[in-house]
């Protein structure tokens, strides 16, 4: 569904539903080639930027905070660590738990990494107002809530 392009008529009755995903499968694509000029994978962006916040976080905490599953947050710190972007080592008090820091190579990035996003930003919002911008973030907002108090109904009904 780009630019004007018709939803295929099975999506007739998911119409909002199709806009978010071809809407969001257009932002990701974006945003992978922005991060691959960084030298980074879609993902490790976002688990960087929650190090930029709290640096030595466990790699619970990082799965909690990102909402990506176990196996691909391994796998992101994994090749992120041999990137030279992050160490690993054993908490001192769970040694069952790995403590995630920031190198110097990967706190570097915190500048292109905010350049990214505010250039996304311009990209994702040139033809909207401020007004626009406020109500579609509410609009996801109320969105993203619906499915996840949805998710949640439906594991509770189970």
């Amino acid at each position: 569904m780009t630019g004007n392009s018709q939803p295929p008529s099975s999506a007739h009755g998911g119409r909002l539903s199709y806009a978010i995903f071809a809407l969001a499968r257009a932002h990701r694509g974006a945003a992978a080639g922005m991060l691959r000029d960084l030298g980074l994978h879609p993902g490790q962006e976002l688990l960087l930027m929650q190090l930029f916040d709290k640096d030595g976080q466990t790699q619970s905490e990082l799965l909690d905070s990102v909402g990506l599953d176990h196996s691909t947050v391994s796998k992101s710190l994994r090749r992120m660590q041999e990137a030279g972007l992050v160490t690993r080592q054993s908490n001192e008090h769970d040694r069952r738990a790995l403590d995630v820091w920031l190198t110097e190579r990967g706190r570097a990035l915190r500048e292109p990494i905010e350049a990214m996003w505010a250039a996304l930003e311009d990209i994702s919002t040139r033809h909207l107002d401020e007004q626009a911008i406020e109500s579609f973030i509410a609009t996801a907002g109320t969105i993203e809530r619906s499915i996840s108090n949805r998710a949640t109904s439906v594991e509770e009904t189970s």
